[in-house]
């Protein structure tokens, strides 16, 4: 199957010109213009996430739930995903585990340890030394570029 065509049809049905237009648009968004006839798996990992966010976006929808979508990718496509994702005009809720990702991409972050809520607010309110012992149990220092924390996770001194 060819990459972007018409992800919310049926396989057999017909395309008319505003679902074409949709996934045009999907397409340029997500920078996959020049892959639209190209086969799923000859996609790199980046281009395979950034088909999917197409494939939803084609759809028109007004929120967007993603699961770890830069698992897998090197830290470039990790990032043009992120910019990607938070360009775009709905409302987006991320599952993240790189706290450091989490700040400076989210507005807002909902932290869970073993499916319990511990703390909801802003990066700067939540990731906290004292937070990230509690959930994670590791220690870390939390400095602040400007607009977000930015974590650094020390090591364990090893036991003799």
């Amino acid at each position: 199957m060819a990459l972007g065509r018409i992800p919310h049809r049926r396989a057999w049905s017909s395309s008319t010109a505003t679902d074409t237009w949709a996934v045009d648009a999907a397409l340029e968004r997500t920078a996959l213009t020049d892959r639209a006839g190209q086969s799923w798996h000859t996609l790199s990992g980046g281009e395979r996430q950034r088909a999917q966010i197409a494939r939803a976006l084609a759809q028109e929808p007004y929120e967007l739930l993603l699961d770890e979508p830069t698992n897998h990718l090197d830290i470039q496509h990790q990032l043009d995903l992120l910019d990607l994702v938070v360009g775009l005009p709905i409302a987006t809720v991320i599952a993240l585990h790189d706290l450091n990702l989490a700040a400076m991409y989210c507005d807002r972050l909902l932290v869970l340890r073993e499916g319990h809520v511990v703390a909801e607010g802003t990066p700067s309110q939540v990731l906290t030394p004292s937070l990230i012992k509690q959930v994670y149990d590791v220690q870390a220092d939390v400095t602040h570029d400007p607009g977000h924390p930015v974590i650094r996770f020390l090591r364990r001194t090893p036991k003799p």
